[in-house]
């Protein structure tokens, strides 16, 4: 490494310590998911920056997706994915399949990891931290309603043993199922899970991790990026179709959040590498703000 090289790399610590510094001893709700984790360098990237804010005082509670990780197991057991206006279709079958891949199998193996990067973590079942009610039928693509089985809104967050785990510095890992009032396991948005998650604990920060770098004006044009928004523009956003699709949830619990008392809200690519510490640790950031 060349003098110049070392000199830059101790110039990039040098803007990070006053952020360190900032955000030492609070709280980030990280949530991770879509295709952002389908590639095995990526998800390892996004643990090691997880792994990093927990050594330097940030306490970090990841929630995942497995989404497609589910779609898979469902293939192989002969089931087919079915979709209504975004929710995934959940009958008795499908459930069980969903509950074993998110606790069984992607949960696990992100904890894991990051205990092999140095970290140390726990991981818990959404059924022990979220608490949901059924959500009603829902209008199909034929206009009719159509009871999508057991998908879940959350209504409550019980945080007393992400609050124990924090204290013990370690990284909660969570899953986005839920119990319902009479016990069933219950499918839930992870966006919905983890802005509940994050307005329960009042944490500083809500980030999403996807596959896209934030509110674009146009989704072709990674220039008419929108580095902040406010509460008070979304509708507008909305109204105008900057928002769409799979956006709207995502800021839509964004906004919940930061009503709930957290402190700000990100949206930023997944898929970049070490896009956490870009956004967090850096003058400029990498993706969009959503403040009060």
């Amino acid at each position: 490494m060349s003098l110049a090289d070392a000199h830059l790399r101790a110039a990039t610590l040098i803007e990070a310590l006053p952020f360190m510094q900032t955000f030492r001893g609070r709280t980030f709700v990280i949530k991770y998911g879509g295709s952002a984790m389908e590639s095995d360098e990526a998800v390892e990237r996004l643990l090691r920056d997880v792994v990093f804010l927990e050594a330097v005082g940030v306490n970090p509670v990841l929630v995942h997706g497995g989404g497609k990780a589910i779609s898979a197991r469902m293939r192989e057991a002969g089931l087919a994915a079915r979709f209504v206006n975004g929710l995934r279709v959940t009958d008795e079958d499908s459930v069980r399949i969903v509950e074993d891949v998110l606790d069984r199998e992607v949960n696990p193996r992100l904890v894991s990891a990051i205990g092999e990067f140095g970290g140390r973590a726990r991981g818990f079942s959404g059924r022990d931290v979220l608490r949901a009610e059924k959500l009603p039928p829902v209008e199909n693509e034929k206009g009719a309603a159509e009871d999508i089985g057991f998908v879940g809104r959350v209504t409550g967050v019980e945080t007393a043993g992400l609050e124990s785990v924090l204290h013990e510095e370690r990284v909660p890992v969570v899953s986005p199922v839920a119990r319902g009032a009479d016990g069933h396991t219950l499918n839930v948005n992870a966006d919905e899970a983890a802005a509940a998650i994050a307005g329960a604990l009042r944490a500083d920060k809500l980030i999403f991790l996807s596959d896209v770098p934030g509110i674009m004006r146009d989704r072709d044009d990674p220039s008419s990026l929108i580095a902040t928004v406010r509460i008070d523009q979304v509708d507008g956003l909305i109204r105008q179709k900057v928002l769409e699709g799979g956006m709207i949830p995502k800021v839509q619990g964004a906004v919940a959040a930061l009503r709930k008392g957290v402190g700000k809200t990100h949206m930023i690519d997944g898929r970049l590498p070490h896009a956490l510490l870009l956004e967090i640790f850096t003058n400029e950031g990498v993706g969009t703000e959503i403040v009060a």
